[in-house]
């Protein structure tokens, strides 16, 4: 279980997160909703330890996270893998190098810089991005394939880690529909068949409906919404949005079997 006391993030006179309380199940599928600025990726990124909380603790499995350092530091970051909207990935390498990149911290970093990883590695890869749709691509330069498929290399990359949480920031922020649509299909796939456990942070209300059961709401860096995707009323809303951004997250969606737009509205 991955639980989150009293968690605060300042940047200087900015708090990002403010007092923020929650437990996440293993194997949940939460989305984490709220406008920009609200707080979404800052927590994203304290659960990672990319960023260091200014107060509170984060524990996983009774470990306490936000003391680690070094190489229990780097165990957890492996443990809980991070994708991004912008997929960082080395758009000059070609596609397999980049996803057993995503095995850095099993071996030394020079090693990797020569593209010296080992057979088991290159068959793991194959299959993580065979598990995907992308094994066409394995030796195609990264910088060459869309979007969509740049983040499904991200995906397959983070799961060369092994994770057990797989936290995705925006991950379909940059995308048309229809590779919005795939890639969270596959992040939900990975969570329903792996039980790994996956927080993502969404815009759409549309898509939070539709993949995930449980949402979480932030606003000004606080927790105002935790409760069952059911719960998540047109009253709900106005508690995490103000009420003229309500109509702009309700954006019109593309159905990926049909092509046929469809508009989500508030339970």
């Amino acid at each position: 279980m991955l639980e989150i006391a009293s968690l605060s993030k300042d940047f200087g006179a900015v708090k990002a997160l403010d007092d923020v309380s929650l437990k996440i199940e293993p194997g949940e599928m939460v989305a984490v909703i709220g406008r920009s600025g609200a707080g979404k990726s800052t927590l994203l990124r304290c659960i990672n330890m990319l960023e260091t909380p200014t107060s509170g603790s984060i524990q996983c499995n009774q470990a306490q996270v936000s003391d680690l350092k070094g190489k229990k530091l780097n165990e957890w970051r492996a443990r809980c893998a991070m994708i991004f909207q912008q997929f960082q990935l080395v758009p000059r390498l070609d596609v397999l190098t980049n996803v057993m990149i995503g095995a850095l911290c099993g071996r030394p970093f020079w090693a990797s810089m020569l593209k010296h990883f080992p057979a088991e590695y290159r068959a793991r890869a194959v299959i993580e991005l065979n598990k995907l749709g992308m094994k066409d691509q394995a030796l195609q330069r990264a910088g060459t394939l869309s979007g969509g498929q740049q983040q499904r290399v991200a995906i397959s990359r983070a799961m060369m880690q092994q994770p057990e949480i797989l936290l995705a920031d925006e991950p379909v922020a940059s995308l048309d529909p229809r590779n919005t649509h795939a890639v969270m299909s596959t992040l939900s796939e990975i969570n329903a068949e792996r039980g790994i456990t996956v927080l993502v942070n969404l815009h759409s209300i549309d898509i939070a409906r539709q993949y995930c059961r449980r949402v979480i709401g932030l606003r000004d860096g606080r927790l105002v919404f935790d409760a069952s995707i059911e719960e998540l009323t047109d009253q709900a809303l106005e508690t995490v949005y103000d009420g003229d951004e309500i109509a702009e997250i309700m954006t019109p969606m593309v159905k990926p079997e049909t092509g046929t737009p469809t508009m989500g509205s508030a339970a």
